[in-house]
């Protein structure tokens, strides 16, 4: 079976997007994902979407990570599968599409490589000894460091995220360093199993947290850098509650082409 693809990163997150509105491809299969994702044996890529019909919105966004699993909200991906669509025609500047984590809000340039994408509001923030933990559409660790050039994010990451209190639903662990007129963030994710160069849930929650850390409230805007590229978190704090949070960014077209598999992809 031949399937069609496009591939985008939102700083150097990337994926591979396929329309799927015919609901042509099962993707329900673990094996295929991983195969699909595979940076050796396949067109390589943190995730995968399929951009799909949904009465009511735009269209569904349906993601899974590289290790094949179903996944919840990915920030970076909401926003090229955002630009996808605007490259399929099927919105212009704007936009109301579904995700796992409910319904999405976003903006695109006339460009088309910048997007804006609201997140879910946010109403609760656990402190954690000097880290924060929090739900962004992903679950997040957040936890402030100097010298983040110098840190081992994979076994560091990778050991809090199997620690005893993450390890059966995973948590995305983000170490982010304040350079004054903006924030440096890494990120370990689960479902990667691996240091990525950018994650959107990851740096609004970073963001989040370093504003609760500092107890600054109003509206906030908060820049972002990560090894990928920039990143901007714009949102309102009530002291309280967290509302209006737009994660903005690049959404850039990488290629496309056609890639033939077998249905019953093996295992790697």
């Amino acid at each position: 079976m031949k399937i069609r693809f496009f591939k985008y990163h939102g700083a150097g997150n990337d994926f591979i997007l396929v329309d799927n509105r015919d609901h042509g491809l099962n993707h329900h299969q673990p094996a295929l994902i991983q195969q699909l994702c595979h940076r050796r044996y396949g067109i390589g890529a943190d995730g995968i979407m399929f951009l799909q019909e949904k009465e009511g919105y735009d269209f569904e966004m349906v993601y899974y990570n590289s290790d094949g699993k179903p996944s919840s909200m990915c920030g970076n991906g909401g926003r090229c599968i955002v630009a996808f669509a605007n490259h399929l025609g099927l919105i212009k500047t704007e936009t109301n599409f579904l995700a796992v984590d409910g319904p999405h809000y976003a903006t695109i340039s006339e460009n088309g490589d910048w997007v804006s994408l609201q997140m879910i509001d946010v109403d609760t923030i656990t402190e954690n000894a000097e880290a924060y933990v929090l739900n962004t559409g992903s679950p997040h660790y957040v936890t402030p460091v100097i010298g983040l050039h110098q840190i081992d994010v994979f076994s560091e990451g990778q050991t809090i995220r199997n620690s005893e209190s993450y390890a059966a639903q995973g948590i995305n662990v983000n170490f982010v360093e304040d350079l004054g007129d903006h924030y440096f963030v890494r990120t370990y994710e689960r479902g990667v199993e691996d240091e990525t160069f950018a994650c959107g849930t990851g740096v609004t929650a970073v963001a989040l947290a370093m504003a609760k850390k500092k107890g600054i409230s109003g509206q906030i805007n908060t820049a972002i850098s990560v090894k990928g590229g920039q990143l901007n978190v714009r949102f309102n704090y009530d002291g309280t509650r967290f509302s209006n949070i737009f994660l903005e960014g690049p959404a850039k077209y990488v290629f496309n082409g056609e890639i033939e598999f077998s249905t019953e992809a093996p295992s790697i």
